[in-house]
C-alpha cells in the first residue's frame, strides 16, 4: 500500500484565520497503515514558518498538502505527535519536496515538538 493524496487539495482565503478546505481532503500512509480524511471546512495555517528571510526562503510556501494533514493530525491527536511527524515527511516525499528541504521542515517541527514539551 504505498503512500498517496486521493484527493486535490482545494482551498480558500479565509481573512485572519488561514486557509479552509473546501472539499474533504484525503492521504494514504503507509506509516499509519490507515487513510486519513480531514474533513471540508478545516482551517489551516499550512507549514507554519517564520517570518524571516532566510527561514521563509529555505521552508515557507512549501509542502501544503503534507502541512494539512500534519496539522489535522496534530490539532486533534489522532495519533501521538511523533507519529504525526513521521506521517509529514512521509507526505512531503509524496508531495514531491526535495530530500533537503523535507529534512530540514522535518527537523523543524521536531525541534518545535521537543521545544513545546519541555514548556
Amino acid at each position: 500500500m504505498p503512500a498517496e493524496f486521493l484527493s486535490p487539495l482545494e482551498v480558500s482565503r479565509e481573512k485572519n484565520l488561514g486557509w479552509r478546505l473546501l472539499r474533504p481532503f484525503i492521504f494514504k500512509s503507509e506509516v499509519l497503515k490507515q487513510t486519513i480524511f480531514v474533513p471540508a471546512g478545516y482551517v489551516t495555517d499550512f507549514a507554519s514558518v517564520p517570518r524571516l528571510p532566510l527561514a521563509f526562503l529555505l521552508t515557507g510556501d512549501h509542502a501544503h498538502e503534507s502541512a494539512v494533514v500534519h496539522d489535522y493530525l496534530v490539532e486533534y491527536q489522532v495519533v501521538p505527535r511523533a507519529l504525526a511527524d513521521r506521517v509529514f515527511l512521509e507526505a512531503m516525499e509524496v508531495e514531491g519536496v526535495s530530500w533537503w528541504r523535507r529534512k530540514l521542515m522535518y527537523a523543524a517541527v521536531r525541534t518545535y515538538t521537543g521545544f513545546t514539551e519541555v514548556f
